[in-house]
């Protein structure tokens, strides 16, 4: 019984890291799985294998050289002076990156729930400072807590779809892009997303004392991970091509569900936002906790600090500009993740 709960909280955490606010919209799978066709549903199990496989990898590789954080195991993966100049540029991302996820939460409480943007960040740094005062199992909570919401959503989403008219169309959605386009698509998806994840994932490999639980738990999240993928692109695949207008996809597919649906639709989306913000400062916290000599509370403070700077420049501004720059950086650290043998 200790086992079946430690491997849920590591599934749920799995699930909750990937699955976060460009899958809650619909934003991400749309441009890497939906706009090729038929093929997208394919290309889903292509990413969900690599979720498996990889993503149990990267938490073993914590496990086995107990991690104090993420550049310990890129330290394995491109040796120890690489490595750490590879963390440092993440060390950099990571920070864009959370301060695109708190630009994105100021952005919701101002546009759903009538609460001016700086209000709605400072909220949300807030939320942020008390529970990460908790360390991982804040994040396990949460998580535990956002998971299965997220679930009940997405069964609710393919019950609707599957009564739609044309709820096959996934099967035979025809698409103009090239077959590389198409087959380059998951890799860059499962990079750049587990390259992301691991400022959490591997604290909770490197925690998590139970080898096998690791296993399993990675196991019941990648397919969780892919189930989930795999009903977006089913539903967004019954609205193509007019759904690609939409800068929610899945927000036009949740009015159809009703407004009580759409309420939790959106609530959704800050969770998906909040645990992505939570989970990154957590892992950038536990690696400058290493260089400097500062309690943890006050590192997770100026964290918070320069990420509200930053998101004054905008929720647009910074993912446009810092995206596609991590994407290249991510594809190298994925090759390098897949070669790596243990010795």
């Amino acid at each position: 019984m200790r086992r079946t709960g430690v491997v849920i909280q590591i599934a749920f955490t799995y699930m909750g890291t990937i699955v976060g606010a460009g899958f809650a919209t619909g934003q991400e799978i749309l441009q890497f799985f939906t706009r090729f066709g038929y093929w997208g549903a394919a290309l889903i199990v292509v990413s969900t294998m690599m979720f498996i496989w990889l993503g149990t990898k990267m938490m073993l590789i914590a496990h086995d050289v107990s991690a104090r954080s993420y550049e310990d195991v890129n330290k394995v993966l491109f040796g120890e002076r690489f490595g750490q100049w590879v963390s440092r540029f993440m060390l950099v991302v990571l920070f864009g990156v959370t301060a695109v996820m708190l630009a994105g939460a100021g952005s919701i409480f101002n546009e759903h729930w009538n609460i001016s943007y700086q209000t709605g960040l400072l909220i949300t740094l807030v939320a942020c400072f008390l529970l990460l005062r908790k360390g991982m199992n804040a994040i396990l909570t949460v998580n535990s807590i956002v998971v299965p919401a997220m679930l009940i959503f997405t069964v609710l989403i393919i019950i609707d779809t599957l009564r739609v008219p044309g709820s096959d169309r996934w099967l035979i959605l025809s698409s103009d892009l090239s077959p590389l386009a198409a087959w380059t698509s998951p890799f860059l998806y499962t990079a750049f997303n587990l390259s992301m994840s691991q400022a959490v994932l591997v604290p909770l490999g490197a925690g998590t004392k139970d080898r096998k639980a690791i296993i399993y738990g990675s196991w019941a999240g990648g397919i969780g991970i892919g189930f989930m993928l795999l009903v977006g692109h089913i539903a967004l695949s019954v609205y193509m091509p007019g759904i690609q207008q939409f800068a929610i996809p899945m927000g036009a597919i949740a009015r159809e569900l009703g407004s009580s649906v759409q309420w939790i639709y959106i609530f959704l989306i800050f969770s998906e936002i909040f645990t992505t913000l939570i989970a990154n400062i957590y892992g950038l916290a536990l690696q400058i906790v290493e260089s400097v000599k500062l309690s943890k509370s006050m590192v997770i403070l100026l964290i918070l600090i320069i990420c509200y700077l930053l998101s004054q420049i905008g929720f647009g501004p910074l993912l446009s500009t810092l995206y596609p720059l991590f994407g290249l950086i991510s594809l190298g650290w994925l090759v390098l993740l897949m070669k790596f043998r243990k010795s």
